[in-house]
């Protein structure tokens, strides 16, 4: 990727930020000191969750919050195939087996009317889910009322992956407050909307789950003497309950949290102006732009359009290869889960969720970051433009 590229997304790092982590630096504690705390915080205070987990990845995230709601081996995860494969591996890392649920064709998220299908013949066939993961796609948040009340009838326990969607809304309310689900992930990887170089999170309302993630997240090792078995030895004293890994979050990535944290909100107003714009830059062009379910609104993590192939004299590869080479740095999310070779000797084959199929032959991640020009802009809208129109 040359100098020029535009990057599809980017992260912003102020003297604010680099002040907090040179803190850190002059610090006591580069773990297991005040910021992770600070951090949870700040994601609770936003949200309105009542506990935050923060880790050193989505993934641990995704991870943790299966094991705490007991995930294991005998029991079924579904998941979007449009998504990034930890949505997935989480499930399998559990003993658990996966399957999926096709996409809404216009919200690219988990469809819940294909969901309910899928509940019906699976209490048939006594497969039922223990736990179901709605991805929320490109930040826009999926129909999780529909989710949610399914939820009550057939059972399931629901993990939000949320990780493109800090600062969105659903109906309102902050996403993240998992009152439609029992514990929201959140990422922060450096193109996310919130960066802490690499990390996420685990939000919850429930104090077991929170307590559970808490121990997990660090070896299943406590020094709390309720949690104990017997009494202790001395201040020395700690013992391991569970199970649990390394996934804990440093001190530099959560005082790098804490200050990105304050500039959340105009991160994403700042993503809407560019959709917009783009919205209005785009139209009558030979592709469908993103769609907005009532009554959100999205993180906006991601800005993808599909090519109306039929309308065009390039395939999907040819565009997106013009694209890069004309200094645009477009991307594809994602590669459909049940394609993936790991996942075909599981059983899955092409054909076994056509919508996300014809998705991924059609879509293309256009750059958005908040921090990106009109010139930017303009320059990805022409470059398009003269690809499509075959110029």
């Amino acid at each position: 990727m040359s100098e020029a590229m535009i990057p599809y997304g980017k992260q912003e790092i102020t003297q604010q930020d680099i002040d907090a982590v040179v803190n850190v630096l002059q610090s006591d504690f580069l773990t297991q000191g005040p910021q992770v705390p600070a951090f949870e915080q700040a994601l609770t205070s936003f949200t309105g969750a009542k506990h935050a987990v923060a880790v050193n990845s989505a993934t641990s995230a995704l991870h943790i919050a299966c094991m705490a709601l007991g995930l294991g081996e005998g029991d079924i995860l579904w998941t979007s195939p449009v998504t990034f494969v930890a949505s997935a591996n989480c499930g399998l890392y559990c003993g658990a087996k996966v399957d999926f649920v096709d996409i809404d064709p216009d919200t690219y998220n988990l469809c819940p009317v294909k969901l309910e299908q899928k509940l019906i013949q699976a209490k048939k066939d006594d497969i039922l889910p223990k736990v179901v993961v709605p991805v929320h796609l490109c930040g826009q948040p999926c129909d999780m009322k529909a989710i949610h009340a399914l939820s009550l009838e057939y059972g399931f326990k629901i993990i939000e992956d949320a990780s493109h969607a800090i600062g969105g809304r659903y109906h309102e309310a902050p996403i993240g407050n998992s009152q439609y689900s029992d514990i929201t992930v959140f990422s922060f990887h450096p193109v996310k909307i919130v960066t802490t170089a690499e990390g996420g999170a685990a939000l919850t309302n429930n104090d077991g789950l929170a307590q559970k993630m808490n121990l997990l997240r660090s070896h299943g090792v406590t020094r709390d003497q309720s949690l104990m078995k017997g009494e202790s030895h001395g201040g020395w004293y700690y013992q391991q309950v569970e199970l649990g890994y390394n996934y804990r979050m440093t001190e530099l990535q959560a005082a790098l949290g804490v200050t990105q944290m304050t500039r959340l909100e105009e991160f994403v107003s700042a993503r809407h102006r560019r959709a917009n714009r783009y919205d209005e830059l785009l139209e009558g062009l030979p592709i469908v732009l993103p769609y907005q379910l009532e009554n959100t609104y999205s993180g906006l993590h991601l800005y993808v359009v599909r090519l109306k192939l039929d309308e065009i004299d390039s395939t999907h590869k040819e565009v997106f290869d013009a694209l890069r080479e004309n200094g645009v740095g477009v991307n594809l999310h994602y590669i459909p889960v049940h394609t993936q070779p790991y996942y075909q000797q599981l059983g899955f084959k092409q054909g076994d969720f056509p919508e996300s199929e014809s998705y991924y032959s059609e879509a293309i991640s256009l750059p958005m970051f908040h921090l990106m020009t009109d010139e930017q802009q303009d320059t990805v809208v022409s470059v398009l433009t003269r690809i499509l129109e075959g110029v």
